[in-house]
């Protein structure tokens, strides 16, 4: 489990394509008291690491990860939200935030509102019921709140820490995210029959 609280931009330093694929990432972690086996969410995708170094480590994206996620879009240098998976006693701070990303939303228009950067996105249809104003969505990773919501289409506004601690600042029309519609809305439609 994961808050949506970016802890670190990580930078893709090595891509093996093999049976699965092998990402390396650089991290100001402490890598040291990162364990094998545990999870880290990359861009949102929950991801379990395989291998460590002094300042990078590694982890190994199934085929399904790839065709779910945008981590097939990744190249040597991509940059990549990262955060730690939750530790019991730790702050709250986003929402909760499983890790299993739902699919891609793209971006479709951006543009700034006082220091903050209005963006809007289309997820797929099917998706759109589970999105609602003022509740909670997770893009490449960060938790955010849904400001307004028409069809399969819905806007943010990124405040400028946000833009200058994840990888949203920066970010252009066209591009694709990560999305993991928020959990309770999901076992909400699910208990009154919508899904």
């Amino acid at each position: 489990m994961f808050t949506g609280i970016i802890t670190d931009i990580g930078t893709v330093r090595k891509i093996e394509k093999k049976g699965d694929t092998r990402f390396e990432f650089t991290t100001a972690f402490d890598t040291s008291k990162i364990d094998l086996g545990a999870s880290i969410a990359c861009s949102g995708a929950c991801m379990t690491v395989v291998e460590k170094g002094e300042g990078w480590f590694a982890i190994e994206a199934s085929a399904e990860s790839l065709a779910m996620t945008t981590m097939g879009d990744l190249d040597v240098g991509s940059r990549v939200n990262l955060e730690q998976s939750l530790r019991l006693g730790d702050e709250l701070g986003g929402h909760i935030v499983s890790g299993h990303v739902d699919g891609v939303a793209i971006l479709t228009a951006l543009h700034p509102e006082g220091d903050s950067m209005r963006m809007t996105f289309e997820l797929p249809a099917e998706f759109a019921r589970y999105v609602a104003r003022k509740g909670s969505i997770t893009l490449d990773g960060v938790s955010l709140t849904v400001n307004e919501v028409e069809g399969n289409s819905f806007g943010i506004n990124v405040i400028s820490h946000t833009q200058a601690h994840t990888t949203l600042g920066g970010r252009k029309v066209g591009d694709r995210f990560n999305f993991e519609i928020d959990m309770l809305a999901r076992y909400v439609a699910r208990m009154v029959g919508k899904d």
